[in-house]
């Protein structure tokens, strides 16, 4: 019913016994209200719809001018019922809004499949391609392994029995509900100019606590004595940014030994090394983004700093330490001898000078403390039942993919000549092998458009071919329709192994025409706002990568498949790389130049190799994509559960 009626009626109820004049003079005053509430309605509902996501707050400049007035500016106590009534009734509307935003659905769909069976002229290459994964796998295992395995038995040895610590693994098992947490670049850290530093002397990822998606960092004490390496840091970095652009809260284990001091240079002095750490700790804490510190082993030197930074820090009797300089410093510098607890321990810190908020006396306790913890901050997830009825509805709506996710594995690309039509990749990927695709008949050498992956809608941009002008100008296009409609974009990279050549003048002109469109792309992808997945499913070569969202554009996640091969140009083009000298140099001594090049490009090209220097996110198997997605956007859509992620500033105090 409208104000006016509402008004009316209850005047017709209540008041019949009033004379006429006094009926007309209310109602001209009722009809003025009423005039205002109608020239601002759409303004008003469109208030409304955005205030949803903010608790149901709505902006005052659209609220009617009668629900703000105070009561004392009324005239009588009748036109005060009547403002009454219709103040009640405007935020009933609003909180009926807000109550049927949170039992929002998607829209009903029903993308066309994509019939995309192996044929059999496709046969020879699905098979070689297949027997190049089946090497790959055997060497991601290999390494895997190696990662797994720490410091090693001796290192292990001495954390578990002398020093009677948990293993890291352990330590995940306590905090984390369970043990199926997406891991982040488990293989950083091997194959460096310095060494293997297993698992880059952390373990880092994202798991549940309390079915909340939370990061965590943990520091490995059996590699190198838990000393930070610059590899480390650069893990711990990484880790902490997918916190920040997700939003995630963050779960620190610390026991450090402080970083490496022959390899200072290249932790301490520059911007993305050891210090900014810390600086992303501040900066997390002013975004509102909690941070947990759990201290499980020693905190010597700048990791000190890690838990007297963090909301709450935690930590264990006798086992934790924190302190700048150890004993061995202070007896150097004093000649007196202290031993560890009394210098830094929980009791110290906990009972004397504050570092610490929660004193455990063992791990195992420590670690239901950090739960109760983040039990405690500000999200709001689904109600049980909610979340039911949410997973069944969901489970009803998706469907698995009409094609085996092992088929994948042969259809990730030995080399760019090996590459069958992406759509088979994307028909293995996708709820029921259902694809909406987006301009199909043009720029055909990039497939572009919407499908669903275990419920989630998402926006698809994939390479078949090399990234032409009207292919540039399709993905251009479609990133930004992505944007506007807040759909998350997932990035299927296998980009030609080399640029296209300019050998006459009609190749020039089409090559600065792909070069406008592929920047206009590339300024879509950058200036994007929605999240973005990028899976390097073949080869990531050259500027096609950047427009295909590759590192330097900070997509949320970039997974790498073990056949991918990251460089400028493909092993076996480096030939199409100008030399210096090339008109001095005879053919001979030329084609030396180029095997030797052709030799460092096989090697440093390949996903291992990018894995171990943190190129990316971390080495997946293509039977595990369709999993590893559901994950990653789990994890993204968490953040609308936060209650605040503002901070509201005071009043400035003079004194």
């Amino acid at each position: 019913m409208c104000i006016t009626g509402a008004i009316a009626t209850n005047k017709h109820n209540t008041e019949e016994e009033e004379t006429s004049s006094s009926v007309l003079v209310e109602c001209l005053a009722i009809k003025e209200h009423n005039l205002l509430y109608c020239s601002r309605q759409t303004d008003m509902y469109r208030c409304i719809v955005k205030s949803v996501c903010s608790g149901g707050k709505v902006c005052p400049g659209f609220v009617p001018q009668h629900t703000l007035s105070p009561s004392w500016m009324l005239r009588n106590t009748t036109e005060e019922r009547h403002h009454r009534l219709a103040e009640q009734r405007w935020q009933c509307s609003v909180r009926c809004m807000s109550s049927a935003a949170k039992r929002k659905r998607s829209l009903h769909s029903a993308f066309p499949v994509l019939e995309q069976p192996l044929q059999p002229i496709q046969q020879h290459v699905y098979e070689a391609n297949l027997q190049n994964s089946n090497a790959c796998h055997k060497k991601y295992i290999e390494l895997t392994d190696k990662a797994m395995k720490g410091g090693g038995e001796k290192a292990i040895a001495r954390h578990t029995q002398r020093n009677r610590k948990l293993l890291v693994r352990d330590r995940l098992r306590l905090l984390l509900d369970d043990e199926d947490f997406l891991e982040l670049s488990l293989l950083a850290g091997l194959g460096l100019p310095y060494g293997d530093i297993p698992a880059a002397g952390c373990l880092t990822g994202i798991g549940r606590i309390n079915g909340l998606w939370c990061v965590f960092i943990a520091m490995d004490a059996t590699v190198k004595g838990g000393t930070a390496y610059p590899i480390t840091v650069k893990k711990q970095l990484r880790a902490q940014e997918i916190a920040i652009q997700n939003r995630l809260p963050c779960v620190y284990l610390v026991d450090s030994g402080g970083a490496f001091l022959p390899l200072q240079s290249e932790i301490f002095p520059d911007k993305n090394q050891g210090g900014r750490t810390f600086y992303n700790e501040a900066i997390m804490s002013a975004m509102k983004i909690p941070q947990v510190s759990v201290v499980c082993g020693s905190c010597t030197a700048g990791g000190a700093y890690i838990p007297t930074m963090a909301e709450e820090t935690v930590m264990v009797h006798r086992i934790g330490t924190i302190f700048l300089g150890g004993p061995p410093l202070v007896k150097a510098a004093t000649g007196e001898e202290v031993t560890p607890e009394d210098l830094g321990g929980a009791t110290l810190h906990a009972e004397v000078s504050g570092c610490v908020d929660h004193f455990s006396w063992d791990e195992k306790e420590a670690y239901e403390c950090t739960r109760n913890i983040v039990s405690t901050l500000n999200f709001l997830l689904p109600e049980e039942e909610e979340e039911d009825e949410e997973r069944t509805r969901k489970k009803k709506a998706e469907e698995e993919p009409l094609y085996s996710s092992e088929e994948l594995l042969g259809l990730a690309p030995k080399s760019y000549n090996y590459s069958l039509d992406v759509k088979m990749v994307v028909s293995r990927l996708t709820d029921g092998s259902r694809f909406q695709e987006f301009k199909a008949r043009y720029g055909t050498t990039l497939i572009t458009g919407f499908a669903k992956i275990h419920g989630n809608l998402v926006g698809i941009v994939a390479n078949n071919g090399e990234l032409s002008y009207q292919a540039a100008l399709k993905g251009s296009q479609f990133v930004q329709l992505c944007d506007q409609r807040d759909i998350p974009l997932l990035f299927l990279q296998n980009t030609v192994p080399t640029a296209a050549l300019t050998l006459t003048t009609t190749q020039a002109e089409m090559n600065t025409n792909r070069l406008k469109a592929q920047g206009s792309m590339m300024s879509a992808v950058a200036c994007a706002s929605v999240p973005k997945i990028t899976m390097v499913i073949g080869g990531c070569h050259g500027a096609d990568s950047y427009a295909m969202c590759g590192r330097a554009f900070d997509p949320n996640f970039l997974f790498l498949w073990p056949n991918a091969r990251v460089s400028m140009t493909a092993p076996g083009h480096a030939a199409s790389l100008p030399s210096p000298d090339s008109e001095a140099e005879e053919e001979e001594e030329k084609k030396k130049q180029e095997d030797k090049l052709n030799k460092r490009l096989d090697e440093e090209s390949s996903a291992f190799f990018s894995s171990g220097r943190l190129w990316d996110d971390g080495v997946i198997l293509p039977q595990d994509t369709r999993k590893v997605l559901r994950d990653c956007l789990d994890i993204i859509k968490q953040q609308q559960y936060q209650l605040t992620t503002e901070k509201v500033r005071s009043a400035l105090l003079r004194v």
